[in-house]
């Protein structure tokens, strides 16, 4: 028996439960002749009548009432499962996974979570945190953060954050012991909290950059840790130099707590982007996310 198309199928049970093709065929956006041959290659490739016919009327055979019991609920579940799809494009609904680093999670996507959670209950949001590079196909994720400059050429970035910079920061009892750096190269003299992130597999260079001149530096401490969340906390305590975004640091250097040093030598760069494979076929509830996101740039000042 040759292969059976589901449209075939769709197009007995139409005129079964119609008991008319004329009606079938305007349900089904066809014309009489068309569903006629319709039925007539079905029955020919099933080798048995489904359908009897007169002048006056038409009717399942017992063949045809068997096969209307038994693939009718089906094609209705598989119509409804189509049609739920197809709403996914038009009503904000469904799941987004999306994967950031620690920082981009907090200090941009949690927010805009927050308010897509109370505007959109039907959307659900799936965050994972994490430093290392995701292959966001490979896992299924729907999209990825990343600072701009890292994201690969095929993907489709999406900016969400104003630019960043770096800031070396120490803690006001840590200079009452060490005198403050005046150039990159004055770190090897001192005391630095690293970070070892598993993007780079080892500790986290240093990165500086000042009249187009860039310098790497390769710190060593005491201590390791692989947040710059925790990296910031040794560096309140007085324990080394710190590494961190610069916004991380901000609050600390306002009330007195950390002192920045180095600044000349921190210029910004491009921030955080969101980025996915292709433009085509996202649901509506993934678009709502990446209109909730994307950066327009800072607040009007009044």
């Amino acid at each position: 028996m040759s292969r059976i198309d589901l449209n075939d199928l769709n197009a007995f049970l139409a005129i079964a439960r119609e008991k008319s093709f004329t009606r079938a065929a305007a349900q089904l956006g066809v014309s009489q002749s068309a569903l006629s041959q319709t039925m007539r290659g079905l029955e020919e490739s099933l080798g048995v009548r489904l359908l009897a016919r007169t002048t006056r009327s038409v009717a399942a055979t017992e063949a045809g009432e068997r096969l209307m019991r038994a693939i009718g609920p089906h094609l209705e579940s598989v119509a409804d499962a189509l049609a739920a799809v197809s709403r996914l494009r038009e009503t904000p609904a469904g799941a987004v996974r999306v994967t950031a680093t620690e920082h981009a999670a907090n200090s941009l996507l949690y927010p805009a979570i927050a308010r897509l959670a109370r505007d959109y209950p039907d959307i659900t949001i799936e965050l994972c945190v994490d430093n290392a590079f995701a292959d966001i196909v490979a896992e299924r994720f729907d999209a990825g953060v990343r600072i701009g400059e890292q994201i690969e050429k095929d993907m489709i970035a999406v900016r969400i954050g104003p630019d960043m910079r770096m800031a070396i920061v120490g803690a006001p009892s840590y200079f009452e012991r060490f005198p403050p750096p005046l150039t990159p190269r004055d770190l090897t003299g001192h005391r630095c909290v690293a970070i070892r992130l598993p993007t780079f597999g080892g500790l986290l260079p240093w990165e500086f950059e000042k009249d187009g001149r860039a310098v790497n530096v390769q710190v060593e401490g005491q201590l390791i840790f692989n947040t710059m969340a925790m990296g910031l906390r040794a560096t309140l305590d007085g324990l080394g130099l710190g590494y961190c975004q610069a916004d991380l640091a901000a609050p600390y250097v306002a009330d007195g707590r950390l002192v920045s040093v180095l600044e000349d030598w921190c210029p910004s760069f491009s921030g955080y982007h969101l980025y996915y494979p292709s433009r085509r076929q996202h649901s509506a509830a993934f678009a709502v996310v990446v209109e909730a996101l994307r950066y327009r740039g800072p607040p009007a000042r009044a």
